[in-house]
């Protein structure tokens, strides 16, 4: 039996991937949940095992293509009795009497013999509309005006029949009707749905009607030049040639998202930055002490360790710094926990993982857990669930030797700290000019969240820590 692997949803919304290498051949010999691809999602590069075992029998992408969320990407022959196939016309008798394992984060089992269990009930009297389906189970198409609206989640448009009006009088009142990754192009470009008419079956609002409302010039500049970044195109190759004067690399993957998730925050929140140059030669005798301490290790100890851990005490004090925006309910979210997100630069572009619940580590686990993360970056295997989630972020640009500057908020948190590089400098100390280890700190907040009294506190209460690590005991 032939068995056909689509490409899965690998993160929140993302509605395409590009297939960067396979593992396999045609005609090779799989085991489930082995290793058969690597993809590069709008966040990371992703490990695909397979969700079947079997012997392969195709792959219908070359690497380097992008293919939208829900077409097959692998055919598998595996195991299985001639009568559980579906024949032409015995669709309505083979309902999978034997499911195939599935993987988790994969969601339901995309099977290519029909249609979903579910869906009959909403066709008493359509026998027009099974056909299709069962003579070519390749593709999912349940309406043929618009192939490429539903790619996997076909399920919404089906209950908007033409001679069905309740779908398009339940509209009214309630939250417009659109797919995952239309949302997700909405929220990117800044659009509110609710001021855009859909123009799909029972007033589904299309990815077209939200690039065609940006169009209009409803929408900043910049945000409609994402209206056509966020849309997958052509793909333009790479034109470096000898003697040519510019190269050209396609926006995708990691570079995109982080556009994206740039241009949107900097249309959207506040932003607000304050400095702050602080003597931290405790922190770096503490930081020193700590290294040569039995009880650390094995530990890679830095700065940003100190500044992370700093941080976290700071927030205890000061929340608001700790909080989201929500829009949509007209509600300000504030978190009892710290998810904390440290940018990392990778040879793809620009990430921020997060450590979940840093709040509750202590500086040991801290240690480890920013070790392991930021290696994970840079090797490109960080998972989508270490991408979302964070509610506030530090970047080290320090690193690169700079002293300060303006980060923008991660789409989503109400603060980022830049810490700067640590320099010795001629500093007042005692009264007396003394050679000192300095650091500059920046802080991005949100105007709509944080106050400036707020953010200058938190910003403070660091300060202190750094320039007396024992301010700590006071603080906690």
């Amino acid at each position: 039996m032939i068995k056909e692997f689509r490409l899965p949803d690998l993160g929140e919304g993302l509605t395409e991937s590009e297939i960067v290498s396979w593992k396999v051949n045609v005609g090779d010999t799989v085991s489930l949940n082995q290793i058969i691809a690597e993809v590069e999602t709008a966040k990371a590069v992703v490990e695909l095992p397979s969700p079947f075992a079997g012997v392969v029998t195709a792959l219908h992408e070359q690497p380097g293509t992008v293919v939208e969320v829900g077409k097959p990407i692998v055919s598998f022959e595996v195991e299985g009795d001639a009568g559980a196939q579906v024949a032409a016309g015995g669709a309505a008798e083979a309902p999978a009497a034997k499911r195939e394992p599935n993987l988790v984060g994969y969601g339901a089992v995309v099977e290519a013999t029909g249609r979903p269990a579910r869906r009959p009930r909403n066709f008493a009297a359509a026998p027009p509309v099974a056909e299709p389906v069962e003579t070519k189970p390749v593709e999912t198409k349940p309406f043929e005006t618009k192939p490429v609206e539903t790619a996997v989640p076909v399920v919404e448009p089906v209950e908007t029949r033409p001679v069905e009006p309740k779908p398009a009088e339940t509209v009214t009142g309630e939250r417009p009707r659109s797919t995952p990754p239309v949302r997700k192009l909405a929220k990117d470009l800044g659009v509110d749905l609710e001021q855009v008419t859909g123009s799909g079956p029972g007033g589904l609002i299309t990815r077209d009607d939200v690039r065609n409302f940006v169009g209009g010039g409803d929408l900043p500049a910049a945000a409609q030049e994402l209206a056509g970044e966020a849309v997958p195109t052509q793909e333009r190759v790479p034109s470096a040639q000898p003697g040519e004067r510019e190269v050209r690399t396609p926006i995708k993957g990691v570079r995109k998202f982080t556009a994206a998730a740039m241009v949107s925050s900097a249309f959207t929140a506040p932003h607000v930055t304050e400095f702050l140059t602080v003597d931290v030669t405790p922190a770096m005798e503490l930081l020193a002490r700590l290294k040569a301490s039995k009880a650390f290790a094995g530990l890679k100890l830095t700065p940003l360790t100190l500044v992370a851990k700093a941080a976290l005490i700071a927030l205890r004090r000061n929340p608001t710094l700790n909080s989201r925006w929500d829009e949509a309910n007209q509600e300000i979210v504030q978190f009892n926990y710290v998810n904390l997100g440290i940018a990392a630069a990778t040879p793809r572009g620009l990430t921020v993982p997060n450590i979940k619940d840093a709040d509750r580590m202590t500086l040991a686990e801290l240690s480890t857990a920013l070790s392991g993360l930021t290696e994970t970056a840079r090797a490109g295997k960080t998972s989508p669930a270490e991408l979302s989630g964070g509610t506030i972020s530090i970047t080290n640009i320090g690193v690169f030797g700079i002293d300060a500057g303006t980060p923008i908020l991660n789409p989503g948190e109400a603060a980022i700290l830049a810490m700067g590089a640590v320099r010795k400098m001629p500093w007042e100390y005692q009264d007396q000019i003394a050679l000192r280890q300095v650091m500059t700190l920046s802080l991005s907040f949100d105007h709509r969240l944080v106050d400036g009294e707020q953010g200058s506190r938190f910003l403070a209460d660091l300060g202190a820590l750094l320039a007396d690590p024992g301010m700590a005991l006071a603080m906690v």
